[in-house]
């Protein structure tokens, strides 16, 4: 692939971050767009909405902050160093580090702060970021047999490219526990995609933080619910009845269209459950106390499995017994979520 070689411009230095506390770093970010950031200005972030981002950029802290991955980001940070090595070894290629917090020379609001960089053999530069995922989620690198950077972390290195006027980037992800379970990627600078991604950040960091006007929601509903859910904060059920517009009244209105159909499908889906669980359950009375079977049909082999799972839980009626006689213990070791259940009651008008 071609490298796309860009107009001459050196990014600016907003901050050294070697020594910066976290705190001061944090409102350094504030300032502007960073990598990171750029998934979510675009809508395909998998983990947090463009609300999300704006209430970030405005520092408003949420009323329940989310932190069930600190373990996955503690130990990506923790592994930063460890994965540059193994890129290195892998590559041959020269990594070092820049601590400095980047800025656009011309589009301000564009921050970078770079994992690693690399020089390369013809004496160019490009950029590393580090990546870390569990065993499991190594296939979002893949799509259809093919090799792919997931998006949500391409526009992130697409961005980078902008801000440092850098042409190409490596991605080194590592997956399990030992030197050759790495991915390692590279995409090359797209000024189309790029003049797309300047626009998009502008209009968001112009029109949303600065006007102090929050974005749409536009994500997955999943998505948009626990954006909520960390905003709003807990139920007031003391609150008055909303009165919902028009669009909102319409909406309602489609849902339970779609509700209807769900329970529709849901109809066929228990009685092709419960057919399956009748022809499963001759299979198992002729297996007996074994965990395997095996037959043969039309050329191809068979093998069933029935293998016993076993997890330690608390019943219901334990966990009653256990708050009675022992409340010390249940008041340490219990935990009360809140979760809110969305349910739609109609009911006619009464006659005059």
């Amino acid at each position: 692939m071609p490298i796309v070689r860009s107009p001459s411009y050196r990014p600016l230095v907003l901050v050294d971050t070697a020594n910066l506390p976290e705190k001061v770093w944090l409102e350094y970010r504030r300032q502007g767009i960073g990598g990171s950031d750029a998934s979510a200005v675009l809508g395909i972030s998998p983990f947090r909405t463009a609300r999300d981002l704006y209430y970030d950029k405005l520092n408003v802290v949420s009323p329940e902050d989310d932190e069930d991955n600190w373990v996955a980001k503690k130990m990506g940070h923790l592994l930063e160093d460890l994965v540059a090595e193994i890129f290195h070894v892998k590559t041959g290629f020269r990594v070092y580090q820049i601590k400095k917090m980047f800025q656009h020379p011309e589009h301000r609001f564009m921050l970078a702060d770079i994992d690693f960089f690399i020089e390369l053999p013809d004496g160019t530069t490009a950029i590393l970021e580090i990546k870390t995922t569990n065993y499991n989620a190594k296939e979002k690198w893949w799509h259809n047999g093919e090799e792919i950077v997931p998006l949500y972390y391409e526009v992130q290195g697409r961005h980078y490219m902008c801000v440092m006027n850098i042409d190409q980037v490596y991605f080194c992800c590592l997956y399990g526990n030992n030197e050759d379970e790495v991915i390692i990627r590279h995409i090359a600078r797209d000024p189309m995609y790029e003049s797309e991604l300047i626009a998009l950040e502008e209009n968001f960091w112009m029109n949303h933080v600065l006007a102090q006007a929050p974005p749409s929601y536009t994500e997955d509903g999943d998505l948009i619910e626990q954006s909520l859910r960390r905003h709003l904060g807990p139920a007031d059920e003391g609150a008055p009845a909303v009165v919902l517009n028009m669009g909102l009244t319409a909406n309602l209105m489609r849902y339970l269209e779609l509700q209807k159909e769900k329970q529709e499908a849901d109809a066929q889906s228990r009685k092709l459950d419960s057919q399956m669980k009748r022809l499963r359950a001759f299979i198992i009375e002729q297996m007996g106390k074994s965990c395997t079977a095996v037959c043969e049909n039309n050329g191809a082999n068979y093998m069933v499995t029935y293998n016993p799972v076993r997890k330690a839980e608390i019943k219901k009626d334990d966990l009653t017994r256990l708050r009675l006689q022992l409340p010390e213990v249940y008041e340490r070791f219990v935990t009360i979520s809140e979760s809110r259940r969305f349910h739609v009651k109609m009911s006619k008008p009464e006659a005059a």
